[in-house]
């Protein structure tokens, strides 16, 4: 080596803080993560959570508080102790404000699967600051250590790698994070793809697993019934070019493969009571051809209620989960995007929920049922106090998926094919529910939705297996990912509920736990053994009939 290279990277490591080595690093703040590092911990091990932001719990603490739990008898573990902290705080009086619990669950519980159950002393339902406090206090309980604003390093040497392991992973503070065994619980599955590690982005084509759904699928027609919007910047006259974010035409075949993902979005708070509410101000980025293409639908069908459009879903204390101000097409860069770039995208989306909240309130186009019955709400005084009162956290449905030792496949959720000879360490049970991924017109000049799909026949409970937590051996033997795992965009469509990342979250930390005592790598570890300790850690791996 020349000297010169040899000083500089002797300086280099001289001038990069190390940190105290742990036996588990997790990265990602999110209920996987959380889960993940006192899953570990409870376990012996010393355990660091790197928060990607100051704040925890990642969409679950910023505004998803109507969480999608359809079957809650197959949640346990550290999830249900989770939400038995909610159910607890829900019980105390002094938790409501200008609401009362009875009441609330009779209102809501046509919209939340009832919200709680009581027989199981779990509720699902809450506020973002409150979940945050509880995982916070979970967090400390455990003694994992928990460091804010860590970012991966976006340098070539940000994953250190020897003999097929992850030796230490660098931050963008110039941190050095070293450990036993990594567990990437991001949402955009950074440190996997650092280290390496096979993922796909979009969607596979329907032929590369034998699956129905998956590739390009167009969908129903923008606007009403076959009447389409129009779909030009001034209507009737193509010269003025396409409203922004619809495709001139399609892309591909039906079902072939793309680099697309289904919509983001921010599950923004409101509150209709007078004494929490700030109104809604028209933003200073407001772009009303973002928009255009919603008037024009309501203009087609007047009648359209607000809950078609927006679902407020009721919350504690006069609060509500609001879902579906999903921005079409302006996600495709993001997985793979830079932190700097992925805080503009999500800057565009707080722009356009901004935007499309001002824009149903008090666009005179909008019909005035619409406008009136958005009229008593706006942000709450009491929520995301540090970030204008606004969600912290992107709703990032969808990014990487690793391609490891064991992909899920539609086949899996129908139950066509069991789970990899009964090695489960979670179980889904959602409907395959995808948000629309795009918009286009078509050979008639209709614009129509694509990608859209919320199928919910023949999905029963199913195992998730072990093994697609964990990448190719080949590739990395001490690295598991619970959020951006093995699975074909249709699976990974009703698999990515924020409980089930939770117990896959537990079955990482525990895991990883093994791998060190064992001195084996994570795809080796004995099943027997990981399902002994996650019995024995609460969770219940019988699949349902």
């Amino acid at each position: 080596m020349n000297p010169r290279s040899l000083l500089f990277v002797l300086l280099t490591a001289l001038l990069t803080p190390v940190h105290a080595a742990h036996d588990v690093v997790v990265y990602g703040e999110t209920l996987a993560g959380i889960s993940a590092a006192i899953s570990a911990a409870r376990l012996g091990k010393s355990v660091v959570l790197l928060s990607q932001t100051t704040h925890l719990g990642g969409v679950a603490t910023a505004g998803l508080t109507a969480t999608d739990m359809n079957r809650s008898a197959v949640i346990g573990g550290i999830a249900r102790e989770f939400y038995g902290h909610i159910y607890d705080h829900y019980l105390q009086p002094s938790a409501w404000r200008g609401d009362d619990r009875t009441d609330f669950f009779e209102r809501s519980k046509k919209r939340t699967y009832t919200g709680k159950n009581d027989a199981l002393h779990m509720q699902w339902v809450y506020e973002s600051r409150i979940a945050e406090k509880i995982l916070a206090d979970m967090l400390q309980r455990a003694g994992v250590t928990v460091i804010r604003r860590r970012l991966l390093a976006e340098t070539a040497d940000a994953v250190e790698l020897k003999d097929g392991r992850i030796i230490a992973l660098l931050t963008t503070t110039g941190e050095r994070y070293a450990g036993l065994a990594f567990i990437d619980a991001s949402y955009e599955g950074d440190l996997m793809a650092r280290a390496g590690v096979s993922h796909f982005i979009g969607r596979e084509s329907n032929a590369a697993f034998g699956e129905t759904m998956n590739g390009i699928r167009p969908a129903g027609i923008v606007g009403a019934g076959e009447r389409s919007i129009d779909p030009w910047v001034r209507p009737g006259d193509p010269t003025s070019g396409l409203l922004p974010f619809i495709d001139r035409a399609l892309w591909g075949k039906p079902g072939d493969q793309d680099n697309r993902s289904q919509s983001y979005c921010y599950r923004v708070t409101l509150t209709n009571d007078p004494a929490n509410r700030i109104p809604f101000t028209k933003p200073a980025t407001y772009n009303p051809l973002w928009h255009e293409a919603l008037v024009r639908s309501l203009q087609l069908k007047p009648d359209t209620p607000l809950q078609k459009i927006v679902s407020l879903t009721p919350m504690p204390n006069r609060k509500t989960d609001t879902n579906h101000l999903d921005f079409v097409g302006a996600n495709t860069d993001y997985p793979t995007a830079t932190h700097a770039e992925r805080a503009r995208l999500a800057q565009l989306h707080r722009d356009y929920a901004l935007g499309m909240l001002w824009t149903l309130a008090h666009d005179p186009r909008v019909p005035a049922a619409i406008r009136e019955e958005l009229a008593p709400w706006g942000w709450p005084k009491d929520e995301f106090t540090d970030h204008g009162n606004f969600p912290h956290q992107l709703y990032v449905r969808e990014a990487r998926r690793m391609r490891g030792a064991f992909v899920m496949k539609e086949e899996n959720l129908r139950r066509q094919a069991r789970v990899d000879a009964g090695h489960p360490v979670g179980i889904g049970s959602y409907a395959l529910d995808s948000h629309v991924v795009s918009t286009f017109v078509d050979t008639d000049g209709h614009v129509r939705f694509e990608g859209a799909h919320l199928v919910s026949q023949s999905i029963r409970p199913y195992g998730i297996s072990y093994y697609a937590l964990v990448p190719q051996k080949s590739e990395c033997r001490n690295l598991l990912v619970p959020i951006c795992l093995s699975a074909t965009h249709v699976a990974y469509t009703s698999i990515r509920m924020e409980p089930v990342y939770m117990v896959l979250g537990q079955a990482a930390g525990a895991a990883a736990a093994l791998a060190i005592d064992r001195r084996v790598a994570v795809q080796d570890i004995s099943y027997p053994q990981l399902q002994a300790v996650l019995t024995a850690g609460g969770q219940d791996l019988t699949i349902p009939p």
